[in-house]
Formats: structure tokens, C-alpha cells, sequence
């Protein structure tokens, strides 16, 4: 990002934004992009729907500020009260993907988290935002891609080591491999080392090597899960 784009105030970062959802994300103005949105007499500063449902909050901050707890919450409240699953949060060098948890309290999931002033992020950007686009949103790439970054979030993944199937599983693997019985409750205490332990020495290999792929309609990378807000 230039140097100059860094002393924008708001309603230039604004200009920068309009671009983002028009020219790169594919939204039409007016009739997909709604502007100074009004939500309990408060603005948002664009909603961002597709034929009439509502799909993100889009706020938008100066370029010299940082994005913060406040500026979520804020999206957070909108988004609430409109039924709204996503926000886009950001200042023009900062873009955020959040998911909103509609549950009690309502909260949410921070998905991704790019500073385009990083040569690094910058390069994986595009990779993430194709899931904003309006194409996806209508093909409900990004719900499942929502789908995929939740179950393999630790918390939602270990769930399933503990189950009674697996549990047998290992149970009848150890036997066939010591010719010796094994507790349940040894293997669930071994099982729960594993998940508190990093473990890369004996990581297996990929059982893909040399077979042929087809075409990835997910990112090489799926962003880390973050604590919720």
C-alpha cells in the first residue's frame, strides 16, 4: 500500500471500500450495497444484501486508526439486530472477517485478519476475500467454507477423539498390536495427553503423496481459529 493512501481520513477510506465491493467483490450499488443503513437509530455504515436478504455489516473506519473492541461491538449490535451473519470490519489497511454467533450472549468469531501493508498477508488475501464475492455468497461457498474453519477448530475436532467409536477402535488396534487389554478409561487419559501435547516427531505422513488431486475449492490455508469476542 503507498504511503500517501496512509493519511486518509474517513470518507476517503470510504471511496476505497466502495471499490472493494463493487469492482473486486462484484456487489451492485444501490440495489446491493445499502449506505448509512438505519438500525435503531443508529447507521451502519453499509449493509451488503442479496435479493433481500442481508449478508454483511460492512464498517468502515479512518486508515489512521487501529481497529479495535469498540468498533466490533459496535458491528456486533448492528448485526444483531438485523439477523445479519457476518461482519466486515475494517480502515482500508486492515481487513476483518467476523462471524456472528447468535446465541446467549450473542458473540463472535474473528475468520480472518489481513493488514494489506504486510507483504505476507498480502499475497494470501486474495485466496480468503473470493469467499466474499457475491458468486460465492450465492453459491454458499462461504457458508460451508464457515462450515469447514468450525469443525476443524481444536475445541469442535476433539470432541470426536472422545468418542466411544474411536475409543473401541484404538482399543481392538492396541490388542491386535500387544496381544494385551487395555482400560477405556487409560486410552480416554491418553487420548486427552495428546490433545493438551504438540506432538510432531511421529506426525504420519500425507497418504495423498502421488495420487493425484483434484481442484481445491478451499484455501491452502485455513486461518488458525481465534478466540471469540
Amino acid at each position: 500500500m503507498r504511503k500517501q493512501y496512509l493519511d486518509l481520513d474517513e470518507s476517503a477510506t470510504r471511496l476505497m471500500i466502495n471499490n472493494l465491493l463493487t469492482k473486486v467483490l462484484g456487489y451492485t450499488e444501490l440495489e446491493e450495497i445499502k449506505t448509512e443503513y438505519r438500525i435503531r437509530g443508529e447507521y451502519a455504515d453499509y449493509i451488503v444484501q442479496l435479493a433481500r436478504k442481508k449478508h454483511f455489516v460492512v464498517e468502515v473506519k479512518s486508515i489512521q486508526l487501529d481497529l479495535n473492541e469498540k468498533h466490533l461491538r459496535q458491528s456486533i449490535n448492528y448485526a444483531a439486530n438485523e439477523g445479519i451473519d457476518w461482519i466486515i470490519l475494517t480502515n482500508g489497511k486492515q481487513i476483518q472477517l467476523y462471524k456472528v454467533l447468535f446465541k446467549k450472549p450473542i458473540s463472535s468469531r474473528k475468520i480472518f485478519d489481513f493488514d494489506l501493508t504486510d507483504k505476507n498477508d498480502f499475497k494470501k488475501i486474495p485466496e480468503f476475500l473470493v469467499f466474499l464475492t457475491k458468486k460465492s455468497v450465492q453459491k454458499n461457498e462461504l457458508e460451508n467454507f464457515w462450515k469447514r474453519f468450525e469443525a476443524l477448530e481444536p475445541t469442535q475436532l476433539s470432541k470426536h477423539l472422545y468418542d466411544i467409536k474411536i475409543v473401541k477402535f484404538l482399543k481392538k488396534t492396541l490388542k491386535n498390536t500387544t496381544d494385551l487389554s487395555f482400560n477405556e478409561d487409560d486410552i480416554l487419559d491418553s487420548i486427552h495427553q495428546i490433545i493438551l501435547t504438540k506432538i510432531d516427531s511421529n506426525k504420519p505422513k500425507n497418504p495423498t503423496n502421488g495420487v493425484k488431486k483434484k481442484k481445491r475449492c478451499i484455501p491452502k490455508e485455513i486461518p488458525k481459529p481465534i478466540q471469540e469476542n
